[in-house]
């Protein structure tokens, strides 16, 4: 049985991606930092509906704690990485950017180490579609320039990209980084529209809409998402090339 290894595996689509590969025969060994950006209690019952399954681990620990993490590659030795764990949110960089330097620069950079030193055979990672910043074209393209970041968030996870493309590279590491677009579903994050404006109505509060409601997301379902991550598991890249692909919405809807 094939082993992955799942960062952010108590995260909202670290759970649903999961709990695909393990519907679809795989062992999966998470591991997360159960921070406390939102509550910790949604993160501990996704890991503990996860836990059901005999064929799901988990191990709590920072990204940053190399030590940690290589002693558990080392006890769990998985054959693919995918890495979503992140400190995620644009508003909360103001607030707290070392957490995501830390997380989202320091933390990569140790997992890319693990995909060097372990020699995996795919280590896919999430990036996101914050790093087209104020890019007016649509649809967007992985083509298009993307070094203009409006956030603090979408800067560290450009970075990501242009380091892991580096590690590509320099150890020929079958990598894949992949632009989520505006995630929702079941389980989801309580900072993100669907929740707060859930929240909202059932308390009987106004909803608050920016810019009278009228941005436009590309709103993709965690389903498709998950299943996106799934299908490109089994193939890398041509020749050890990194690359980075668009996981998202065909078309943009307003808030």
């Amino acid at each position: 049985m094939r082993k992955i290894l799942v960062t952010g595996s108590a995260g909202f689509i670290g759970y649903h991606l999961s709990q695909l590969l393990l519907d679809e025969g795989f062992a999966v060994v998470g591991y997360d930092a159960m921070t406390d950006y939102y509550d910790v209690r949604i993160k501990e019952k996704r890991h503990q509906m996860l836990l059901q399954n005999e064929h799901f681990s988990c191990t709590i620990g920072q990204l940053e704690d190399m030590e940690k993490l290589h002693a558990f590659c080392m006890e769990e030795k998985p054959d693919v990485i995918v890495h979503l764990a992140a400190q995620a949110g644009v508003r909360y960089s103001i607030e707290n950017p070392r957490a995501y330097i830390q997380s989202n620069l320091v933390g990569h950079l140790n997992m890319l180490e693990l995909a060097r030193h372990k020699k995996v055979s795919h280590f896919v990672y999430a990036s996101s579609s914050s790093v087209y910043g104020q890019n007016a074209k649509i649809p967007f393209s992985v083509e298009d320039r993307a070094d203009n970041p409006v956030s603090l968030y979408a800067a560290t996870k450009k970075s990501d990209e242009l380091i892991s493309e580096s590690y590509a590279h320099l150890y020929r590491i079958p990598m894949t980084g992949l632009r989520f677009f505006t995630v929702y579903g079941p389980w989801g994050r309580p900072d993100m529209a669907p929740w707060m404006f859930a929240e909202a109505i059932l308390s009987g509060r106004p909803v608050t809409l920016y810019d009278g409601g009228r941005l436009k997301r590309d709103f993709t379902y965690v389903d498709d998402i998950a299943a996106g991550v799934l299908g490109c598991l089994d193939h890398p890249a041509e020749g050890h090339a990194p690359r980075v692909l668009n996981i998202g919405n065909h078309r943009s809807e307003e808030v």
